[in-house]
């Protein structure tokens, strides 16, 4: 096992880590579980096409039952996370713009899990041809936000040869502390995960990079990769967005993805932490991806880290931190910085959801936009190394084809430079934009 010395990326900004979008109220508290009396539980959680529910209301389940199957080599299947009744299969908001198929199960609290959950043991000594088909079988999709399936990274296109494997460590996202408490309680689950994946597709070289703002976590993964073969441990410069895939790739390797390319084009493939813990529950024990940790914090009483079951409903989760500490005036799904607003409370906690964040009225109002003062720090905090400012002018303009040739196709939509904009002006939410409709003018 090696450390190696800390690298980063060009750009990027440094959101505050003390205050305000800070960690400091969740990074200091321990996981804790909690299960609620319903779930409801989203057909699609992952990039692709959803599941399609195979259960009907009255139907009773047990946990770790497939309730939704995979209808497509890019979809997933989804898995009960309670035993009890079925008491609806209906259509719910979730966070996109249309209804999302959800099966709501009242638990029952009993725990009872479906027959033939068997495991393959060891990740070391497991046959390496049943890892990728076990982690496909477990309806594991990217948990750090992505949510692509697992099991297709895992599947390398025709004359691709992935050299190294880089789990995402760095948990670069404001509020958001559910990896770095993963990472100091179940340290050798995310091992397991990362030597599961070398074996299956060959690698020599397995990375964890690590934020240096976490001192306790590179400590933890470096006692627990001691001994394992080709795991190294990468310390990274505390700066957003590190975690992005094509920043850490850049920061591990030195290796620059080509624009319009992917992290196998230069033999990467990089997974969040938390997915590679899943992989290890998949391997080791038959365990399909059915509970998850998320940081619930802003305005609630007792901020906290839960493990809870998929499907968990944002008010429930609220209620295990004893409720709101102030009246909220916005949810939002995921960190300060990428994360979605919620339209209540009562969406559901997906595969990829790492954080609740709760604001009040004065954190949630927005800022006035002003003129652009040309002043440029749009364009130094970009790490994609786009011209914000002059993709603003031409999609004000209309100029989408312009904003093309600009490569706002290659907009990682971080935030970084509103976050640094003086004048407020809404740049990333205008690359978000101008991506959809250069997407739809393609289909």
């Amino acid at each position: 096992m090696l450390i190696l010395p800390k690298s980063s990326f060009k750009g990027g900004v440094h959101p505050l880590h003390n205050a305000g979008e800070g960690k400091t109220q969740t990074k200091g508290v321990p996981i804790k579980k909690y299960t609620p009396d319903t779930v409801a539980i989203p057909m699609a959680m992952h990039l692709g096409v959803p599941a399609t529910p195979i259960v009907k209301k009255g139907d009773t389940v047990l946990v770790g039952q497939v309730i939704g199957e995979a209808q497509h080599p890019r979809s997933l299947a989804v898995h009960s996370s309670v035993s009890g009744e079925v008491i609806a299969v209906e259509e719910r908001m979730q966070l996109g713009a249309t209804p999302s198929t959800c099966v709501v199960i009242r638990n029952d609290f009993c725990d009872t899990w479906v027959d033939g959950i068997k495991g393959f043991g060891n990740v070391e000594e497991v046959d390496q041809s049943v890892i990728i088909p076990a982690i496909r079988d477990a309806g594991i999709c990217g948990m750090g936000g992505a949510c692509f399936p697992t099991h297709v990274k895992l599947t390398l296109p025709a004359g691709k040869v992935c050299d190294t494997i880089i789990l995402n460590g760095s948990e670069c996202e404001t509020y958001m502390t559910c990896d770095h408490r993963l990472m100091l309680e179940r340290p050798l689950k995310i091992i397991d995960g990362l030597r599961a994946c070398m074996r299956a597709l060959g690698v020599e070289r397995g990375v964890v990079a690590i934020e240096d703002n976490k001192p306790d976590a590179i400590r933890a993964i470096a006692d627990a990769a001691k001994g394992r073969k080709g795991v190294e441990v990468q310390v990274l410069k505390t700066k957003y967005p590190q975690g992005s895939e094509k920043q850490i790739i850049k920061a591990v390797t030195g290796k620059e993805v080509p624009s319009g390319g992917l992290p196998i084009d230069i033999g990467a493939i990089v997974m969040n932490v938390a997915t590679a813990a899943a992989i290890a529950d998949a391997i080791v024990d038959g365990k399909p991806l059915i509970d998850r940790i998320t940081t619930v914090t802003g305005h609630v009483a007792v901020p906290s880290n839960l493990e809870v079951p998929i499907g968990t409903m944002i008010q429930d989760a609220i209620t295990a931190c004893d409720g709101y500490g102030d009246t909220p005036c916005k949810i939002i799904m995921g960190g300060g910085m990428t994360g979605l607003c919620a339209h209540d409370d009562t969406i559901s906690i997906a595969k990829g959801s790492g954080g609740i964040v709760v604001l009040n009225e004065k954190e949630a109002k927005l800022m006035e936009e002003g003129p652009c003062i040309r002043c440029a720090r749009c364009v130094s905090t970009c790490p994609a190394g786009l011209n914000p400012c002059l993709i603003r002018k031409l999609c004000d303009n209309e100029d989408y084809e312009g904003a093309k040739r600009e490569n706002v196709m290659d907009c990682l939509l971080c935030g970084c430079c509103t976050y640094a904009c003086p004048a407020h002006r809404f740049l990333t939410a205008t690359c978000k934009i101008a991506k959809e409709r250069i997407a739809k003018m393609r289909r």
